[in-house]
């Protein structure tokens, strides 16, 4: 299980090269976790399972498994040490995946890490890592539709969503979608979308300098008419009410 709920305590990043001298290695950190990215072919046995090193594959080994090494000649990756506190927000992450599109991006944060203040080393590792977590096939298999569903609705508020859709994303049908939701959160995922909407158009009413015109194209009803209207009917009052109010 992969501890992410705090930033990683950065022990070394750097980048590794491999089988010059000889094309065998075993490895041990008794305290730290191991994260490599790769650029070369070999293989990786962990417990006695074999699995392939390929370019753009991840690794990530917990503190004090041993671990071997087989290279096919000069073998380089990025890799990070590092100590992960705290026992909240585990994920299940495979010893090793395809990191796919996500490997330019990985890279790139890995190598911000080599020469950046501590601070920013966690940060850009913790990215990584939840990265990694976030694209591991078995924690798509164990995604929670309604987890799944409201995480969507939040990075597309702004934006025209259907029940359809949004059940799409979450992997189960339209139906499906709307019993846990009411078995769950008690309400109907047009429901919850509308006041989600609302509870941002609320917050940027009385936080923010935006016109209610743009305030309603931001929360995805850019009609001014229906705004008030969803306005009147969700917060008891006209927009204009509320940042009134609010302030």
């Amino acid at each position: 299980m992969l501890p992410l709920g705090e930033p990683p305590e950065v022990a070394d990043v750097g980048v590794g090269v491999h089988g010059v001298t000889g094309l065998r290695d075993v490895f041990r950190l008794p305290d730290l976790w191991q994260l490599h990215l790769y650029g070369y072919e070999g293989v990786l046995e962990v417990g006695g399972t074999a699995h392939r090193i390929a370019p753009g594959r991840a690794s990530l080994v917990p503190p004090g498994t041993e671990v071997l090494f087989r290279y096919r000649g000069r073998s380089e990756h990025l890799y990070a040490h590092l100590r992960l506190p705290g026992t909240a927000e585990c994920r299940v992450a495979p010893v090793m995946q395809d990191a796919g599109p996500n490997r330019t991006v990985l890279a790139r944060l890995l190598r911000g890490a080599l020469a950046a203040a501590p601070a920013r080393a966690s940060a850009h590792l913790w990215t990584v890592l939840w990265q990694l977590a976030d694209a591991a096939p078995a924690g798509r298999a164990a995604a929670d539709p309604v987890a799944v569903a409201a995480a969507h609705v939040e990075a597309h508020l702004g934006t025209p969503l259907s029940v359809a859709e949004i059940a799409k994303v979450a992997g189960v049908s339209h139906n499906h979608l709307t019993r846990l939701f009411r078995a769950r959160l008690g309400t109907t995922v047009v429901a919850y979308l509308r006041r989600r909407r609302m509870e941002r158009a609320r917050h940027l009413l009385t936080a923010s300098t935006l016109s209610v015109s743009a305030v309603a194209a931001a929360v995805g009803i850019p009609d001014l008419q229906a705004f008030n209207k969803v306005c009147r009917r969700e917060l008891g009052q006209s927009p204009r009410s509320v940042r009134v109010r609010g302030r």
